[in-house]
């Protein structure tokens, strides 16, 4: 796989369809990638139901620039993802969340189609150096190519979401949780989609950098304007770059320190052949990575066992005039940690409640919660550690 990384620049979304036949001009063109009357996954960040302009998923333009551009070579491209294992992976959920970010709409545009099957299968991969089976999506097992459609965020978990992280979505929605109990530190969560990557092997990975997501992502954040779009067929090397936009050093980006162990280049931009735009170009001033930025990679707190961990991690905390009582957050907990009560002070007033002794400060919950309603709550020593920078 080679690590040549293709850049261009693109002001607006208005600009997508231009920019993206750029892009993959300079790539060799769609041929290079699709072939007549192959079947062409759009696996895209479809994480909630949000409109688009939130910058929490993957903008409609781009996925109806890239159906267009596969149905005009012939092949059959469709939209995938399964978004938050906070929802039921039912075809009443991709309705409702391919309605919310544009996809129904894009792939109507595109002349292309909206995945609906909700089954799964057991793929085993022993050549995974931590994970060697996996359920993954149906269709994208079936598929000839999967084209992975990502989005630039930030993570609270994993510092970034970019190439690599995107593949998440394979997982069928109520299954994600069970990874994120059993493989609780970044690293080892880290390991896991390395593997996973490598399992369903993207034939090209796009993303939409134009307007990424900064502070408390991957959907609680800010949006930033960025002005990329930029493609791979490496997700890794696609990472690299993405973490030199954000100012995200290698050395701190969970994902990078764990593919460097096992071998696997690129690790450092020096690594990249980058093509249309000067390295200089790329990082953006002031980008605001996620609060638990400092926690997750200290190197003092990693010598610590994982409950002395715990009085230095951010804690997920219910604003309760804010909450719904929607019970996503209860519904993607890992640990079955929350629970929906009433307020004894304010008759019909519930909100959810998080059993502290369970936690595993996974963010999940903080991930999904539609309200922005569960703040990260700072402790005294994070504060005092944050300060120092060890």
């Amino acid at each position: 796989m080679n690590n040549k990384v293709y850049v261009v620049k693109c002001p607006s979304y208005d600009q997508v369809e231009e920019k993206i036949g750029e892009l993959l001009e300079m790539m060799g063109g769609i041929e290079q990638f699709a072939a007549p009357d192959e079947n062409i996954a759009l696996k895209a960040n479809l994480l909630v139901a949000a409109d688009p302009e939130k910058a929490i998923t993957t903008h409609p333009t781009l996925a109806a620039a890239i159906g267009r551009l596969t149905k005009d070579q012939g092949a059959n491209a469709f939209i995938i993802d399964s978004p938050s294992g906070a929802y039921q992976y039912s075809e009443r959920t991709l309705k409702r969340v391919y309605r919310a970010c544009g996809m129904s709409n894009a792939a109507q545009e595109a002349g292309i189609t909206l995945n609906f099957d909700t089954t799964y299968q057991p793929v085993s991969f022993p050549e995974g150096k931590l994970v060697q089976h996996f359920d993954i999506l149906t269709p994208l097992v079936k598929a000839d190519k999967v084209f992975n459609l990502c989005k630039l965020k930030t993570h609270t978990l994993m510092t970034m979401t970019g190439a690599v992280k995107n593949i998440f979505g394979a997982i069928p929605g109520r299954a994600k949780p069970g990874f994120h109990a059993n493989l609780q530190d970044p690293p080892l969560f880290a390991q896991m989609l390395l593997d996973l990557a490598n399992c369903v092997a993207p034939r090209l990975s796009i993303m939409d950098a134009v307007v990424g997501m900064e502070g408390d992502g991957p959907s609680n954040g800010q949006p930033r304007h960025i002005g990329l779009l930029l493609a791979s067929e490496n997700p890794l090397a696609l990472d690299v770059v993405a973490g030199e936009i954000i100012g995200l050093p290698s050395e701190r980006n969970p994902i990078l320190v764990e593919a460097k162990k096992r071998g696997a280049l690129p690790y450092r931009l020096e690594d990249i052949d980058l093509i249309g735009i000067d390295p200089s170009e790329l990082c953006i001033p002031n980008f605001i990575l996620p609060a638990t930025f400092a926690a997750h990679t200290s190197w003092l707190l990693q010598i610590f066992s994982p409950l002395i961990k715990k009085l230095f991690s951010l804690e997920p905390r219910i604003v309760k005039d804010d909450c719904i009582a929607c019970g996503d957050c209860r519904e993607i907990c890992p640990m079955q940690a929350i629970t929906i009560q009433e307020d004894k002070s304010n008759a019909g007033k519930k909100y959810a409640v998080i059993n502290y002794d369970e936690c595993i400060h996974c963010y999940c919950c903080h991930e999904v919660c539609p309200q922005d309603a569960i703040e990260l709550r700072k402790s005294f020593l994070y504060r005092i550690f944050n300060t120092l920078n060890v």
